[in-house]
């Protein structure tokens, strides 16, 4: 064979290889894409179905409902969901969750007046009427005793409620008066003691230090520190130098 038949010959197996290795390239793309949509379904459209006829369906595309709220809705009966995500005909995968809303029908309760009555006594009043007792958020409130509503949302008699969940603010009493710590540091602790005493605050414990380059008696160290907050009876810790 000559040498120009030789080269033919390795061309057309160059060929022949190159032609073979693009074919099994695209064959492994094309299974790859067979399998990942054999792992993707359409969202169906869950809105108007009851929440158990949603989860039957949605079961039998491997997929699963997940509730994320309940709220009154006028235009959906009770136990009908409200909306969905992801939205109907989105491609998903198989195992994903479909977030619903749940509706409760027509709101048909009457919020009560929960201000002024204790935590515990709004609650009561509220699951008597079918609510629940959603955040509960407590500052303190100037001339209102501690564990009383002072505001309510949503307010009482409301005719459109969305959700059977009632926010209240609740009182801590009144708010604690706040100093502002002195600075005892380098004072003789008998000249603090007289000031902690007659200012309505405690003397604590008080740690002799050794070796400290002060006269004895001086406070070196003390706590709470200099310029912090306190509250009326605070007790005040020191070290003083022996």
């Amino acid at each position: 064979m000559g040498l120009r038949e030789r080269i033919r010959t390795l061309f057309r197996l160059s060929l022949l290889f190159t032609v073979l290795v693009a074919v099994a390239l695209i064959s492994a793309v094309t299974t790859i894409r067979v399998v990942l949509r054999s792992n993707q379904v359409a969202m169906p459209n869950l809105t108007g179905v009851s929440l158990e006829g949603a989860e039957r369906l949605a079961a039998g595309l491997g997929l699963e409902v997940k509730v994320e709220d309940r709220l009154y809705n006028e235009r959906y009966a009770a136990n009908q969901i409200v909306s969905q995500v992801p939205a109907k005909g989105t491609q998903v995968k198989v195992g994903q969750h479909v977030h619903v809303l749940v509706s409760l029908g027509s709101p048909t309760v009457v919020v009560p007046d929960l201000r002024g009555s204790s935590i515990r006594a709004a609650q009561i009043n509220a699951t008597q009427r079918g609510l629940t007792l959603g955040g509960v958020v407590a500052v303190h409130w100037p001339g209102i005793a501690p564990d009383q509503v002072v505001a309510q949302d949503p307010p009482a008699s409301t005719a459109h409620v969305r959700r059977p969940a009632v926010n209240l603010l609740v009182s801590l009493g009144d708010p604690i008066s706040a100093y502002v710590c002195p600075h005892f540091v380098g004072m003789p602790l008998a000249q603090a003691r007289t000031i902690i005493e007659s200012s309505g605050f405690k003397l604590g414990q008080v740690t002799p230090v050794t070796g400290a380059a002060v006269p004895g008696g001086v406070i070196l160290v003390q706590s709470p520190g200099p310029g912090s907050k306190i509250i009326p009876g605070a007790t005040f810790e020191f070290q003083v130098a022996e």
